[in-house]
């Protein structure tokens, strides 16, 4: 990713779909279209209503949260709702999202759970976690430090960690 030496926000977006568009970026910047989420690489987090500018101290993602709203989706599959759970903690919610800090222990497995909302994820620190879903297939996901992914809800699995100690910030867009 290139970012632009002038205001130091990326040329190209990290991410994008109609709810979303995630941006790397490492300094301050102007004013964004949208209300956003900011993800500190140190795991800090601020919400910032459209309009206001961007007041980042070193390299952040920058979600803005696009006036596309979803329905609820509803919870049909017996299992719990993904957050709360061990090794998982809230740390900012507002009408748009919830934003929760998760950290995996070595081969300790989370709960089957469900998720029911949408998510974007920046990985504090990289590892291998195997998901498993309620069929029993399985697959390993590597997650680099610094790597940004968006997962989409409706989704039923288990996961645990097979290679280091995870550790990633997950806003989950309401």
């Amino acid at each position: 990713m290139q970012l632009s030496t002038s205001s130091q926000i990326a040329l190209e977006p990290i991410i994008e779909n109609d709810r979303i568009v995630v941006w790397d970026v490492a300094d301050s910047a102007s004013a964004r279209a949208f209300d956003a989420v900011v993800v500190s690489f140190s795991g800090s987090v601020a919400f910032l209503p459209k309009g206001a500018p961007l007041k980042i101290a070193g390299r952040s993602i920058v979600i803005e949260l696009k006036d596309h709203p979803v329905a609820p989706i509803e919870n049909s599959s017996g299992y719990a709702p993904a957050f709360s759970r061990p090794g998982v903690r809230k740390i900012l919610e507002n009408e748009q999202v919830i934003v929760w800090d998760c950290t995996w222990t070595a081969a300790v497995a989370a709960p089957m759970h469900f998720h029911d909302k949408d998510i974007v994820a920046l990985f504090l620190d990289g590892g291998d976690l195997k998901s498993t879903t309620v069929d029993g297939r399985s697959v390993v996901n590597r997650h680099g430090t610094g790597d940004v992914t968006f997962t989409p809800r409706n989704r039923t699995h288990t996961e645990i960690s097979v290679r280091g100690n995870p550790h990633a910030i997950f806003t989950e867009l309401k």
